[in-house]
C-alpha cells in the first residue's frame, strides 16, 4: 500500500461535516449498454452489508446510473429493487454519469466503480479502512498493485506511463492514476472539482487529489478482464488521458511543467556551447552545414528556454492570486513562495547583459585591428545570445517581483482558509 506524504486533509469542500467518520457509503455505477454483467455487479455490491457494517459504516446504498443504454441495462437495474436508477435520456459520457451520481449520492462516503464486472466490489470494505481510520480522504484501488491482475499489456503500459507522469508532475507517488474504483470522503469533491464528463474524469481526480494535498492511499485490487469489446480507445483516450493531466498540472503548478521543458533547453544550448567552445580552442575555425545549425539551435533553445522557465514560475504567481493562498507548488521541494526563484534572476540577467557587451566590443576591437569575420562570427553570435538572455532575465525579474509583492498582498495565511 502506498501513501501520500501529506497527511489527511479535513477541509470542509462540499458540504461535509468537520472531522466526523462516515455512516453510510454510497456505490455509484455508471451503465452504458451493460445488461450483460451489471446483475452481478449489482449483486456483489448489495452484499457488501456486513464486512462494512464491521468498520462502522452503517448503511450502504447502491445507485446505478444509465447513461443512454439502448439496450436491456435499465430493465435488469430495475429487477433489483434495493438499487436506485437514474436514467440520462441521452448518452452524456462516463464522468456525467458519475457526477450525477455523486450528486444524488446520500452519505459521507462516496465510492464507484465500473459496471462490466472488472473490478471487484468485495475491495470496498478495504478501500474505506483507510478513511475510517483517518489515514487518507481518497483512496484508490490499484490495478497496477495488485498480484491478480488481467490487464492487457498495452493498457498495463499506458497506466504505467500515465502514473509515472503524474508522480513527477504532482511529487507524489501513484501508480494508477485512471483506476475506476475508488472512495472518497464527500467534502472533499469541491476540491476535487471540476471533473471532465468524459472517461478522463479519474486522471483528473487523481492530478487535483495530489495537487490539493488531499491525503490518498492507494489499496490492490485484482482486476479481470472484461468480456467483450471495450469502450476506451487506447489511442484516442490515451491522448486525452495526457492532455488532461498535463493541462490540469499547468492549473496548479505551472512550473513544473514549464520549468523543466525550460531547463531542457537551456541545458540543450550549454552542451552546444561548451562543444563550440572546444572546438574553437582546438583551433577550428570554420564549421559545416551541421555546426552552423548547430550554432542556429544554441541561440533558439538558450532564449526560448528562459522565456518558457521564467513564464512558469510567473503562472506560479497568478495561480496563487486567483486561488488566494500562498504558492505551494514549484520546480523543487522547496516551495517558491518561502524562496523567491526571481532572486537570482537580475544577477544572472546583468551578469549574461555585462559578459554579452564586453564580448561584443572585443569583437568591435579585433574587427578593426584586421581580424575576418570568418573568426568573429561565433564570438558575435554568443554576445547576442547573452545579451538577449541578460534582457529577458531583467524584464522577467522585473515582472515576477511585481507579481510576488501583488501575490503576498493578496493571499491569506494557510491556516486562515479552514
Amino acid at each position: 500500500m502506498s501513501k501520500s506524504a501529506l497527511g489527511p486533509s479535513h477541509r470542509t469542500a462540499g458540504g461535509g461535516k468537520e472531522g466526523t467518520v462516515s455512516h453510510g457509503l454510497s456505490i455509484c455505477i455508471p451503465v452504458l449498454n451493460e445488461e450483460g454483467s451489471i446483475g452481478e455487479t449489482l449483486e456483489r455490491c448489495l452484499a457488501l452489508g456486513p464486512p462494512l457494517h464491521a468498520l462502522g459504516i452503517a448503511s450502504v446504498e447502491v445507485i446505478a446510473v444509465d447513461d443512454g443504454s439502448t439496450d436491456g441495462t435499465a430493465a435488469r437495474v430495475r429487477a433489483c429493487p434495493r438499487v436506485r436508477l437514474i436514467q440520462h435520456r441521452v448518452n452524456r459520457g462516463y464522468g456525467a454519469a458519475l457526477k450525477t451520481g455523486f450528486e444524488a449520492a446520500s452519505f459521507d462516503l462516496i465510492g464507484f466503480l465500473d459496471a462490466d464486472a472488472t473490478y471487484p466490489p468485495e475491495e470496498f470494505p478495504a478501500l474505506c479502512r483507510p478513511i475510517t481510520e483517518g489515514r487518507a480522504d481518497l483512496v484508490i484501488g490499484s490495478r497496477m498493485l495488485g498480484a491478480d491482475s488481467e490487464m492487457p499489456v498495452v493498457r498495463r503500459i499506458g497506466n504505467t506511463f500515465f502514473a509515472r507522469l503524474l508522480s513527477v508532475v504532482g511529487r507524489s507517488v501513484v501508480t494508477d492514476s485512471a483506476s475506476g474504483m475508488r472512495v472518497f470522503r464527500r467534502e472533499t469533491l469541491g476540491l476535487l472539482s471540476p471533473l471532465p464528463d468524459g472517461l478522463n474524469l479519474t486522471p483528473v481526480m487523481s492530478t487535483r487529489a495530489v495537487h490539493e494535498r488531499i491525503a490518498v492511499v492507494e489499496v490492490p485490487i485484482a482486476y479481470r478482464e472484461r468480456v467483450g469489446r471495450s469502450k476506451l480507445s487506447v489511442t484516442r483516450d490515451g491522448l486525452r488521458f495526457l492532455k488532461t493531466i498535463v493541462w490540469t498540472t499547468l492549473t496548479y503548478n505551472p512550473v513544473r511543467i514549464l520549468g523543466v521543458i525550460g531547463l531542457g533547453g537551456i541545458g540543450v544550448a550549454a552542451l552546444i556551447g561548451l562543444a563550440l567552445a572546444a572546438m574553437r580552442l582546438s583551433g577550428v575555425t570554420h564549421l559545416g552545414p551541421v555546426g552552423a545549425f548547430s550554432v542556429f539551435a544554441a541561440v533558439v533553445c538558450a532564449v526560448s528556454g528562459v522565456s518558457i522557465f521564467a513564464l512558469g514560475a510567473s503562472f506560479n504567481y497568478l495561480v496563487s492570486l486567483f486561488y488566494k493562498r500562498p504558492i505551494r507548488q514549484g520546480l523543487f521541494r522547496t516551495p517558491v513562495f518561502k524562496m523567491p526563484i526571481e532572486r537570482g534572476f537580475l544577477p544572472l540577467g546583468l551578469a549574461s547583459l555585462g559578459a554579452g557587451l564586453a564580448v561584443s566590443l572585443i569583437s568591435l576591437v579585433l574587427a578593426f585591428r584586421g581580424w575576418a569575420i570568418e573568426r568573429l562570427w561565433l564570438y558575435l553570435s554568443a554576445s547576442s545570445l547573452l545579451i538577449l538572455v541578460g534582457l529577458q532575465l531583467a524584464m522577467w525579474w522585473l515582472i515576477m517581483s511585481v507579481l510576488r509583492e501583488l501575490s503576498a498582498g493578496e493571499v491569506m495565511p494557510e491556516g486562515s482558509r479552514e
